[in-house]
């Protein structure tokens, strides 16, 4: 191996099952001398605070009147940008399409080193979510600008 990569790792935190899939490879990347940042809305579900080269950082949404939902999908974005360059992060890995792969491409684009972005598709991101027509365009987009794409099964 070469030097230990530093990979920020975008998810849903909850017990679904792209969020353990996601944790769990970012833990087993950890555990092969990786340096691992989980960007999300919270402590994704396996993971133990004080875990060896493992980091949570918690995205923050505004909570304003005028919004009637907090922009998540941008904030996100923000938080991506942050600890990619207050960490120097080699690349994003995002595990479901929409929000993460547009916030990745976005967090990307805002510094000046471009950051590679690996997205995994996971069903019904494509599926359901990708399929709906308030989300394809942004969903095919998303997918296009990623650096590579990988999905858990061959049917995606």
């Amino acid at each position: 191996m070469t030097r230990p990569l530093k990979i920020g790792v975008s998810c849903y935190a909850s017990a679904g099952g792209s969020g353990i899939v996601a944790t769990e490879l970012g833990l087993a990347l950890a555990e092969r001398g990786h340096e691992v940042h989980f960007i999300t809305a919270s402590v994704p579900f396996r993971v133990h605070l004080g875990q060896e080269r493992v980091s949570v950082h918690t995205v923050e949404t505004l909570d304003y009147p005028l919004f009637e939902h907090p922009p998540y999908t941008l904030a996100l974005a923000v938080k991506m940008h942050q600890v990619a360059s207050f960490h120097g992060l080699d690349l994003l890995h995002v595990h479901y399409a929409i929000p993460h792969a547009a916030s990745a491409i976005l967090a990307s684009q805002m510094g000046s080193r471009r950051i590679p972005v690996v997205t995994t598709l996971h069903g019904t991101d494509i599926t359901l979510v990708g399929n709906h027509p308030s989300y394809h365009r942004i969903t095919r987009w998303s997918i296009e600008q990623s650096d590579r794409v990988t999905a858990v099964s061959d049917f995606l």
